[in-house]
């Protein structure tokens, strides 16, 4: 049976009325538990998307350690959250009572209970062909039964419990950010036009490459060649021949319908990384206009990175 070792209290005698003992950033923590299968990892990264510190995974007696840590002087976490369930084992028997005596902290915290129908848990457990941690030689099902006896006393601690029956990722995303986040943070994509060069390599983090080659290649001209994209004799040397304006048609009537696209999934980050040869003119400026168009944008949180202009020019 596991050792419950109650939380040290942080408010003065006199329970939620009396100030914190100590002073401390944290101003939320949430718990997720829930059954395995209802959706636990989604919920986790919307929170870690948010900003959040996010463990996974967590015994009970180690979120009491965690928390006494986020409270200590010193901590700069300000936000968190932890996913705890039966894959804690016997220890997970102790997250009712640290459920039940978090209010003695003093700082603002919640439960969030997944669950789903039992077809629907079986049905994603053969999906992905992953045992179920209670019935790890059994069938899923009755691995499932046995959950539902050990989460069924939690359930009634939950701050908001979520069936997520019939739910995509996205639509789960969505009702955890409502819930949730504050309004500022919901529905935000953060996108980074990066340039690069393929002479040194592809890059390795994109979710969307372009590749512009095909246009004039500023490395020919002795007076360009030392110089980048950041440039404006760069940029006009490229926007000659009238292919440039022809491209920016295309590619932002193009990234016009997919941003909302992304953002309306809950999509979270997003690399476009523009290439040429050797990642100092043709992309860097085409990199910085995009960034440039697409920063005002009140549902995107736009950067630009570049990451092979500091590197010196040689050959073709």
């Amino acid at each position: 049976m596991a050792v419950i070792r109650p939380l040290r209290p942080l408010r003065a005698a006199g329970g939620k009325s009396g100030k914190p003992v100590v002073e401390s950033r944290l101003q939320d923590f949430v718990v997720i538990t829930g059954f395995s299968g209802a959706g636990k990892s989604t919920a986790m990264n919307v929170f870690e998307d948010a900003g959040y510190f996010c463990v996974d995974n967590l015994p009970p007696e180690m979120i009491r350690s965690l928390v006494e840590l986020f409270v200590h002087k010193g901590s700069k976490v300000e936000r968190a959250a932890v996913v705890s369930d039966v894959r804690g084992g016997v220890y997970f028997e102790a997250l009712r009572a640290v459920v039940d005596d978090l209010d003695a902290l003093g700082l603002s915290h919640h439960v969030l209970f997944l669950e789903a129908a039992e077809q629907t848990l079986v049905t994603r457990y053969k999906e992905t062909r992953r045992r179920h941690p209670l019935a790890p030689e059994g069938s899923i099902a009755a691995g499932v039964a046995a959950e539902r006896a050990l989460l069924e006393p939690l359930r009634g601690r939950a701050d908001l419990v979520i069936d997520t029956t019939g739910m995509s990722a996205a639509m789960l995303r969505e009702k955890i950010a409502e819930e949730f986040l504050p309004r500022q943070t919901v529905g935000r994509l953060s996108v980074t036009f990066m340039s690069f060069g393929f002479k040194h390599g592809p890059p390795r983090e994109e979710d969307l490459a372009f590749d512009v080659r095909f246009l004039a290649n500023p490395h020919y001209e002795p007076d360009l060649r030392e110089l980048t994209g950041l440039d404006a004799p760069v940029v006009e040397y490229i926007a000659r021949d009238g292919r440039l304006a022809q491209l920016y048609d295309r590619l932002q009537a193009l990234l016009d319908f997919l941003l909302p696209q992304y953002v309306a999934e809950g999509k979270a980050h997003l690399v476009i990384a523009i290439g040429c040869t050797g990642g100092r003119h043709r992309s860097v400026a085409i990199a910085e206009h995009l960034a440039e168009r697409y920063r005002d944008h009140d549902d995107l949180d736009v950067a630009v990175a570049h990451r092979d202009l500091e590197k010196q020019p040689r050959g073709a």
